[in-house]
C-alpha cells in the first residue's frame, strides 16, 4: 500500500510553509538546473516547480507530466497567468511517461517516489526519457517522523533511492537536505 496524494488537496501544494521550506527557484538552482536544459517535471502536480523551471530555462521546453487531469488543468491555468509558453502538459500513466526516449536533459521528481507501487519500473521509465549525461533530481520526505507529510511507513529513504538508481545506470552526484523534512539527490545518467 502506498500513500497517494488526493488532487482535492491541491491547495496544500502551494502554501506559505512550502514556499518557506521548499523555495522553488532557489532549489532548482541548487539542484543544478541550467538555462540550456530541457526539463521533465515528473509528477508535476499544479506546477509548483514546473513554472519556475520554465522561467529559468527560457525558450527550452518543460514537460509537466502527471497522471491527474485536474492537476494538469491547474498547471495550464498557472502557466497562462505567468505568461509562459514553453510548458507542455502531458497526461501520463504511472509507468508510461508518454514522451519519447532521451527527450530531456533534466528530470525532476518532487515528493513522487513514495507514491509509486513499482518503484523500479517507474525509475526505469523515468530513465528512458532522460538523455545520456543528463540529470535526475529527486526530492522526497525524509524517512523520519515529521509534522507533515505521508505516514513514515510509506516513505522511502534516500539510501534506498540511491541503490535503485545505481542499479539502472545513475551515479549520485550530490545529496542535500531541505528544512530537515526533505532530502534532495542529484543523479547523473551514464548510459
Amino acid at each position: 500500500m502506498v500513500h497517494k496524494f488526493d488532487p482535492k488537496n491541491k491547495e496544500k501544494l502551494d502554501n506559505e510553509w512550502r514556499r518557506e521550506n521548499l523555495p522553488p527557484v532557489e532549489i532548482l538552482k541548487e539542484l543544478g538546473l541550467k538555462a540550456t536544459d530541457s526539463v521533465a517535471d515528473i509528477g508535476c502536480g499544479i506546477g509548483y516547480f514546473t513554472i519556475p523551471a520554465a522561467a529559468l530555462i527560457g525558450s527550452n521546453t518543460v514537460y509537466g507530466l502527471d497522471t491527474s487531469p485536474e492537476m494538469l488543468a491547474e498547471l495550464e491555468l498557472r502557466s497562462k497567468a505567468a505568461g509562459l509558453n514553453n510548458i507542455e502538459t502531458v497526461k501520463t500513466q504511472e509507468l508510461d511517461l508518454i514522451i519519447p526516449d532521451a527527450t530531456v536533459s533534466f528530470g525532476l521528481m518532487v515528493n513522487v517516489i513514495h507514491e509509486i507501487v513499482d518503484k523500479t519500473q517507474f525509475l526505469e521509465e523515468s530513465s528512458r526519457i532522460i538523455k545520456p549525461g543528463g540529470k535526475l533530481a529527486i526530492i522526497d520526505w525524509e524517512k523520519a517522523e515529521t509534522k507533515t507529510g505521508p505516514p513514515i511507513d510509506h516513505r522511502i529513504g534516500s539510501d534506498e533511492v540511491k541503490t535503485m538508481l545505481n542499479e539502472i545506470g545513475f551515479v549520485c552526484q550530490e545529496t542535500m537536505n531541505f528544512a530537515e523534512t526533505f532530502y534532495g539527490l542529484v543523479f547523473l545518467k551514464h548510459n
